[in-house]
């Protein structure tokens, strides 16, 4: 049983207890060992803590050491959003993948597997799913990480996803509260605005939630969005309106509230994370996630010490802050000792259900007709800037996968208004493969595939983004996702395998 330090109140323990941080490194700091000992329940983990499964469970028994009931959560949505595989990418497709094959089954699946894989690595928390609707093709964050732009398909997929993920003994965290869909700007970088009115954010940002919800769904996480519908005042993280009369009044939620990161632009850079935590906490949310560029002991003291003035001077009721804190510790009980329905968690998972699911996935334009290639490519990567979600430094795309079929394979990247004849020039006499990722957002993509096709008809084009572009080349594969799964399964089309 998890005993605290002496000396810690009860009104700084349940400060330290409603913060989600994250740290530098691969083993805890002592810092963050001492603030578990003074009331710290939960820590947030990103990439750059994990190197192996095996230093990963370390690392997590190391926490537990010092409390046994420690949440650890993890950003782990499979897809283009990975930390378990960071540096390899994803064995698991995302939601949009998912999504493109509708079938409820191979979701929760997909979710019981990587639960599985969490648990056994001492992770009991993921901020997953989204349940974001797509409603937006210019969305620059959300796309291949939302299951599609039908909200009853949302919903469905969002439940199935719920329900296998927390039968594997991990809670999920459905995302992003009320939905961020419908933006054009990155909640990372600015506060995006939704203007649609209420009755369409009813039908069609709000669908997924309600059925989150009903799948028992242990934890909702607020976005970081402007809705004047539902509040023209403050974003959605900082609305009592949203947090407390629509998702706990109204859709009946009862369980934990956690905010999205704090240190993103769209709340540090207008309300300051001291403030915004304050606010946050007083609107309803109940956890606040910090730690994906703020993660030092420095910040922990700091939200700390602001909700504990906050409470001495009146401004958040002390009730309040317990509430949240209880909220945190009823959570840390659930992960303590769920078990699956039935079989549950000593169920195996079905043996390469990621690379399954990214096949069934696929949609293939120009198959017939088409000969597999014998002879190594050119691989041409089109590449955006990475949004922040996704970082630049998780790998994606199909040369990997063709080198290990198609030994002597060869790739360049390329971006920008030069980047159609820079590949031309590059690739020289190979059959070019041209992957692309959400060729619809970007034009100098579109010119880029408009020079290569001039000049190379037979050109084979690989979409790993949202497949809003119409299918041109002569084989088209979207893969509906940039998953290392992703890449293997438009590999084997290209090489018949």
């Amino acid at each position: 049983m998890t005993t605290f330090a002496s000396g810690t109140d009860t009104l700084t323990r349940d400060a330290l207890t409603v913060l989600q941080p994250g740290f530098i490194g691969t083993t805890a700091p002592d810092w963050l060992l001492r603030r578990l000992g003074e009331g710290l329940a939960s820590v947030g983990l990103f990439g750059r803590n994990i190197t192996s499964p095996e230093q990963l469970a370390a690392l997590t028994a190391q926490l537990r050491a010092e409390r046994d009931d420690v949440l650890v959560a993890i950003d782990e949505e499979g897809g283009d959003v990975t930390r378990l595989e960071v540096r390899t990418g994803s064995s698991f497709p995302g939601n949009h993948a998912l999504g493109a094959v509708d079938d409820v089954d191979l979701t929760r699946e997909a979710a019981y597997a990587l639960g599985r894989r969490l648990a056994e690595c001492g992770v009991n928390f993921n901020w997953a799913p989204s349940a974001d609707v797509n409603s937006n093709p210019a969305n620059p964050v959300i796309g291949v990480r939302s299951f599609g732009a039908d909200p009853e398909l949302v919903a469905r997929h969002t439940a199935a996803y719920v329900t296998g993920l927390q039968s594997a003994g991990v809670a999920a965290c459905t995302k992003h509260f009320p939905g961020h869909g419908d933006t054009e700007v990155d909640s990372h970088l600015a506060l995006p605005r939704i203007d649609a009115e209420a009755a369409v954010l009813q039908d069609r940002e709000l669908a997924p939630f309600p059925a989150a919800i009903t799948a028992g769904t242990r934890a909702v996480m607020s976005a970081h969005i402007l809705v004047p519908a539902l509040d023209p005042d403050r974003p959605a993280t900082l609305s009592r309106r949203i947090l407390t009369d629509l998702l706990r009044d109204e859709l009946a939620y009862d369980g934990l509230i956690v905010t999205d990161g704090m240190e993103m632009r769209a709340i540090a850079g207008t309300y300051g994370i001291e403030r915004g935590s304050v606010l946050a906490i007083a609107a309803g949310a109940d956890a606040i996630c910090v730690g994906g560029g703020l993660a030092d002991d420095e910040t922990v003291r700091r939200l700390r010490d602001a909700l504990v003035a906050a409470v001495r001077s009146g401004e958040l009721a002390e009730e309040r802050l317990a509430e949240a804190a209880e909220r945190v510790r009823a959570l840390a009980r659930w992960t303590a000792s769920a078990a699956a329905d039935g079989a549950g968690p000593h169920r195996p998972p079905v043996a390469d259900i990621g690379l399954l699911a990214a096949r069934r996935a696929l949609t293939v334009t120009g198959e017939e007709g088409f000969t597999p290639l014998t002879e190594p490519p050119y691989v041409a990567a089109l590449t955006p800037v990475a949004n922040i979600a996704v970082g630049d430094e998780t790998p994606w795309g199909v040369a990997a996968e063709l080198l290990r079929l198609l030994p002597g394979t060869q790739t360049g990247s390329f971006a920008g208004d030069a980047a159609g004849r820079a590949a031309l020039a590059a690739a020289g006499p190979r059959r070019i493969v041209a992957v692309v990722r959400d060729e619809h957002r970007h034009p100098w993509m579109a010119s880029a595939l408009d020079t290569l096709l001039a000049q190379r008809p037979d050109t084979i084009v690989v979409e790993m983004g949202v497949p809003q572009a119409a299918p041109r080349g002569a084989l088209h594969i979207a893969t509906h996702g940039a998953a290392r799964v992703c890449g293997r399964a438009a590999a084997e089309v290209i090489a018949g395998r």
